[in-house]
């Protein structure tokens, strides 16, 4: 760079050459599509059939609907080995999830499957399971996951009918069962339990709830986080975050702070900072607020949390939405809270959407733009294309408010709060009603409050 002297009156421009240009760096996960080829890294390796040399090929990629992952090929051309597996890149979820899908017809077993390698899949009508880690993870379909274990299985059968005959029978017996599945001769279940949530099964009726397909989250045993490479320390001398003298830092000082955190940007994965500052709602309660803006790929998120323990019922709001004021209500969505639009036959379960502080109308439109992200742009049918298309139209005539719906706001944990446009902000106006209900043994067991013991504990501690 050219230097100014000190009797320059004036900072004129670097010379053209010396001009530093800025170029922000492409996210390494992008959307899933076809034309996705100037990111395929190839890498030599060995073949472990012939040890002879053949090529990996590994893309980064963004699955809509659900997260990043690893896609790997490896192909040798010495002996034809061919192997294609997938590995999840993301982080490891808050809950494990469980997926349960009644098969019934062909259609079914096209739905596309992800499996992650802590996964666990099992068919109880053939008595058929998979145990986590036995088999590294993959984007498959129903019917793929049936035709690899009939091929695992037909592995050396010629071998096995020469030296064990009875156990080939056996396994000969059981492979047919298995190929009555693919015919769809009675309807059967595929059970799918990951602990570390990266696991997914296709929902064909998106943005609708599937009758058929039933997803639940559940908290990870110590035994399981600990399979994952997730440990707790258990001596407090070894935390690294030590606990705070209670006059140090004054709570009113908390209220005005705003702390900053480094983190990974959810879309791209590169480094930035994440804004939290603790905050009082009128009317509600505290609530941490966090921020974050993504300097590579300019990736914008906010999200909520309660300051709060669970409250002791949960909350239903319904609100009616048939004029602008309606749009401007503020609203409160905690991470617990689910969404649905009964008008829409829309459900939008708790984790699609973060805890986050808005309007109706940012809800509304975060949730479109959700929808309108899911879709398998390349690998869908126009018949799906044109489903999700025509359901997008109607959310917009609901957004211009062509069409008046009600929208409910459900949250097991009591924490969420839609603003009354009534004189008395306490009270719910004519186009708001709250209900307080008992929370169900399964709204306790996905909160995590079956297994909390309040009494007794310095016993067992």
């Amino acid at each position: 760079m050219s230097t100014v002297s000190a009797a320059s009156g004036s900072n004129p421009s670097p010379p053209e050459n010396d001009r530093v240009t800025t170029v922000r760096p492409e996210p390494i996960f992008r959307e899933i599509n076809a034309e996705q080829t100037d990111e395929v890294v190839e890498i030599e390796s060995a073949c472990m059939r012939c040890f002879e040399t053949g090529v990996t090929r590994l893309l980064p990629t963004k699955i809509p609907f659900f997260r990043e992952v690893v896609l790997m090929s490896f192909k040798c051309d010495h002996c034809g080995h061919i192997n294609n597996e997938m590995q999840s890149a993301s982080e490891i979820q808050k809950s494990g999830i469980r997926i349960e899908l009644q098969v019934q017809s062909m259609a079914d077993l096209n739905r596309r499957v992800v499996r992650s390698d802590n996964s666990s899949v099992s068919i109880p009508e053939v008595e058929l399971e998979i145990p986590v880690q036995s088999q590294k993870g993959e984007v498959t379909t129903v019917e793929g996951i049936i035709e690899r274990t009939i091929a695992g299985l037909s592995q050396d059968q010629d071998k096995r009918r020469i030296d064990h005959p009875e156990a080939a029978a056996s396994i000969d017996a059981y492979i047919e069962r298995l190929r009555r599945l693919k015919e769809l001769s009675t309807p059967f279940r595929l059970h799918i339990e990951d602990i570390s949530g990266n696991s997914f099964v296709e929902n064909p009726l998106a943005p609708a709830t599937d009758p058929q397909l039933k997803t639940s989250h559940f908290t990870r045993s110590q035994q399981q986080n600990e399979q994952l490479g997730l440990y707790e320390q258990n001596h407090e001398d070894q935390n690294l975050l030590k606990p705070i003298a209670e006059d140090e830092w004054p709570i009113e000082n908390l209220h005005g702070e705003v702390l900053q955190f480094p983190t990974n940007c959810s879309s791209c994965q590169a480094p930035c900072e994440t804004n939290m500052k603790l905050t009082n709602i009128p009317h509600f309660k505290e609530v941490v607020i966090m921020a974050t803006v993504c300097g590579a790929c300019g990736h914008k998120t906010n999200e909520v949390k309660s300051g709060g323990g669970v409250e002791p019922q949960g909350v239903r709001f319904r609100v009616q939405i048939a004029g602008r004021e309606d749009l401007t209500r503020d609203v409160l969505k905690s991470e617990t809270c689910s969404l649905s639009i009964p008008e829409l036959d829309l459900e939008v379960g708790p984790h699609a959407l973060c805890g986050r502080f808005t309007t109706v109308e940012g809800l509304l439109v975060a949730m479109r733009d959700q929808l309108d992200g899911t879709l398998f742009h390349d690998s869908a049918d126009e018949a799906t294309k044109q489903q999700m298309e025509q359901f997008l139209g109607t959310f917009d005539d609901v957004m211009q408010l062509k069409r008046i719906i009600t929208l409910v706001l459900e949250d097991p944990a009591g924490n969420t709060y839609v603003q009354s446009l009534s004189d008395d902000d306490s009270e719910p106006d004519g186009k708001l009603s709250v209900e307080r209900f008992d929370r169900s043994f399964e709204d306790n067991e996905q909160l995590g409050l079956n297994d909390m013991k309040t009494e007794g504990y310095e016993q067992d501690a």
